[in-house]
């Protein structure tokens, strides 16, 4: 499953922004307060409201007038996103849009809409169709021998006007779209690593994902140490070549019942618990972890991944995402380091940019100056650090 288009409308900065022909590692540059940020906060609101509703989703955020673009409170936020997913033998291309508008203080879903088409010519059929709780999902969508009329739609009553359809209906397998994308939604993975939160030592207990923050990071190296010694040992392996003098990655289980990250460095002849090692090499190690998962995120983000990490390790650290991405997790990073762009191809290289207090969307492959400057052998992180990127 490959997220191809974005269009977000009202949504904080992005007032009406359109991204397309996402590829499978997009990595976004800016000025502060572009919309980076905001960019990722998109895909984590989502989450939170799958898992609960989106009046709790909003609230986390500051409530509805805080989220609408400023001037425009009166009008629906709208997420639209286009992907691609294998259904019925077919590689089709599946819409789905979300509008929440607020009414007397309280926010509802205006319009849910998850469709596609059935053929190739014709327009896309709505699998799906809600409107303040209430709506039809097709319940035979599979069934392509059928015209569009004969296909069964079960009308639902969610029992609220801010519970998502995909939440409640998505978890049958009848419905095959929604389904679908409610696993995309539900496994994918928006980074917000604390390295004092890697730190710390655990409960017992199990985990075979790394959390979004970090704080099992324990938990999760113990995991695959227990149940995939070999992809443990190839990550030990990368993790060795990445940080010169560690030779061994442990765990220890406590008296007290807890779980300790220990690092084992050449020169010493016992090893260091995670509170003592340097944030780099925590840092290097989560991130290997988080790519070499056995069961990767259909969807990753990873903000500003520089952070702590020598810039020699951030060539091998893009090739990684570039890996992972082409394994089938695609990958959106935003960062602000040139080392970080030089290893980046123009396709994958986007600008946020604030015009009139609105931010946009540009492909740097849609530039004819950059692709010049590229063709005759610049990189994009000399180019960015030089001001030659600010050409939109």
């Amino acid at each position: 499953m490959k997220i191809e288009r974005i269009h977000l409308k009202n949504f904080r900065a992005f007032y009406d922004v359109a991204l397309h022909h996402i590829p499978p590692l997009a990595v976004f540059v800016g000025e502060n307060g572009s919309g980076k940020s905001t960019l990722f906060q998109v895909f984590g609101f989502l989450k939170y409201a799958l898992q609960n509703n989106v009046s709790t989703a909003l609230q986390t955020m500051g409530g509805y007038k805080e989220v609408a673009t400023r001037g425009h409170v009166d009008e629906p936020i709208v997420v639209d996103i286009r992907f691609r997913m294998l259904i019925a033998g077919s590689d089709r291309l599946v819409n789905y849009h979300l509008e929440i508008a607020e009414e007397s203080g309280s926010s509802f879903i205006k319009r849910e809409i998850l469709r596609y088409k059935r053929a190739r010519y014709g327009s896309p059929y709505h699998f799906l169709d809600f409107s303040k709780g209430e709506g039809y999902a097709i319940s035979n969508e599979e069934d392509f021998s059928r015209p569009d009329e004969d296909l069964t739609k079960d009308y639902q009553s969610l029992g609220s006007r801010d519970i998502l359809a995909i939440k409640g209906l998505g978890q049958f397998r009848r419905f095959k779209a929604a389904s679908a994308f409610r696993n995309l939604i539900e496994n994918w993975h928006v980074s917000d690593f604390h390295i004092t939160a890697a730190r710390q030592r655990v409960e017992v207990g199990v985990a075979e994902h790394l959390s979004e923050s970090g704080d099992n990071l324990p938990l999760v190296a113990r995991h695959l140490y227990e149940h995939d010694r070999k992809t443990f040992n190839d990550i030990l392996e990368k993790f060795r070549t990445r940080i010169p003098g560690m030779s061994e990655v442990t765990t220890k289980l406590t008296e007290d019942g807890h779980v300790l990250l220990r690092f084992k460095d050449n020169s010493f002849k016992d090893p260091f618990i995670a509170r003592y090692v340097s944030d780099g090499t925590i840092k290097m190690f989560a991130y290997l972890l988080l790519l070499h998962d056995p069961k990767p995120h259909p969807f990753l983000c990873i903000a500003e991944p520089e952070n702590q990490l020598y810039p020699a390790l951030l060539s091998v650290l893009v090739e990684e995402l570039r890996d992972y991405a082409l394994r089938g997790g695609q990958v959106f990073v935003s960062t602000h380091s040139p080392d970080v762009l030089n290893h980046v191809e123009i396709e994958e290289a986007f600008l946020l940019k604030k015009e009139d207090g609105k931010t946009n969307i540009h492909p740097f492959s849609a530039n004819e100056q950059v692709k010049a400057f590229i063709d005759g052998g610049d990189k994009l992180g000399w180019l960015w650090n030089h001001g030659f990127l600010e050409l939109q």
